[in-house]
């Protein structure tokens, strides 16, 4: 079994650099890789060709079109069986290729997706990021689990499809906002199994600040109301949680700018909420720290992504625009 990784890169030559390192490592060797640099001003050339001698590397430089074309690019120049989706953010286990490989013959999956975790080398802020958008106390819950909702999606920071899927369905169509689950339904109407690989994690380094996880949450809402523009059916009542959180929590400020007495109540249960996930994320990271910033991350989660659900939901659904 001979896989592509292809990987979309735009601007960001240190990132590919590590994830380059970490395919070097890997216990299965049957693969190549293709670099995509879209349109960057910083471009990794020189930091790929190092590792020529390494991988079975190829690199491109095209126009910017976005990660959705970037990945049509490499699947156009792939020969694997199998191409893999990377994020150019993410660090992979060593074990990572022959984890798929071995779950490919036993499993039979068209397409499939695996989970994401922080690695020990990420900063707190890092691991707080990654807690949120894994946790089964926030939207992250249904991201990358074995208990999803509906039809298991695969997320393109970690996503394989064999070379029948793309010569029967294509690549992409959106090359952003959910650019991935509009690529997933598709292969899922044409009749092909997805499933997730449990075993197949990758450690996804995400945002390195608040303010940078504020805007791909945000642009992640927005993403879902893109969807639900080309499938309706696939919104579902638990996308609407952190709409429902954002206007609950302004509501409870409202309550207390005012006096009233629905702030007790407001106030208690968010401090419940909050107090939960702190000490899941104590126990989980052992450290006080990483607990209290996750309770930062996992508030900025739900609010930036429900702020850009309710944008676009007022706009592309109310308004129609």
């Amino acid at each position: 079994m001979f896989f592509s990784i292809i990987i979309p890169l735009y601007n960001r030559p240190q990132e590919i650099k590590e994830l380059l390192s970490t395919l070097c490592k890997q216990t299965y060797m049957q693969f190549e890789v293709l670099v995509i640099e879209d349109g960057s001003v910083k471009d990794a050339k020189d930091i790929v060709a190092s590792f020529e001698n390494k991988l079975d590397v190829k690199y491109f430089y095209k126009e910017n079109s976005g990660q959705g074309f970037s990945r049509n690019f490499g699947f156009e120049r792939a020969k694997g069986d199998y191409f893999i989706i990377f994020d150019s953010d993410i660090l992979v286990p060593s074990d990572y290729l022959e984890t798929v490989k071995d779950y490919l013959f036993e499993h039979q999956l068209d397409a499939f997706g695996g989970p994401d975790a922080a690695h020990e080398s990420f900063t707190p802020v890092q691991k707080a990021i990654s807690y949120a958008m894994t946790s089964p106390f926030t939207t992250g819950g249904i991201r990358g689990n074995k208990k999803h909702i509906g039809q298991f999606h695969p997320r393109s920071f970690n996503m394989g499809i064999s070379r029948e899927v793309y010569e029967k369905v294509g690549g992409f169509i959106l090359t952003r906002l959910g650019e991935d689950i509009e690529y997933s339904i598709r292969i899922h109407e044409n009749g092909f199994k997805i499933g997730l690989i449990p075993a197949a994690k990758v450690y996804h380094k995400r945002r390195t600040s608040f303010t940078q996880f504020y805007k791909q949450l945000h642009f992640f809402g927005r993403a879902r109301i893109n969807i639900y523009k080309h499938f309706p059916s696939e919104l579902k009542l638990v996308h609407f949680f952190p709409a429902v959180f954002t206007l609950g929590l302004g509501f409870v400020i409202l309550c207390n700018i005012f006096y009233t007495p629905l702030a007790y109540v407001g106030n208690f249960l968010v401090l419940l909420y909050f107090l939960l996930i702190f000490f899941h994320a104590w126990q989980l990271n052992k450290s006080i720290k990483i607990a209290f910033l996750s309770v930062i991350a996992s508030f900025i989660q739900l609010t930036a992504y429900g702020l850009g659900f309710i944008q676009d939901f007022v706009k592309r659904v109310i308004f129609r625009n």
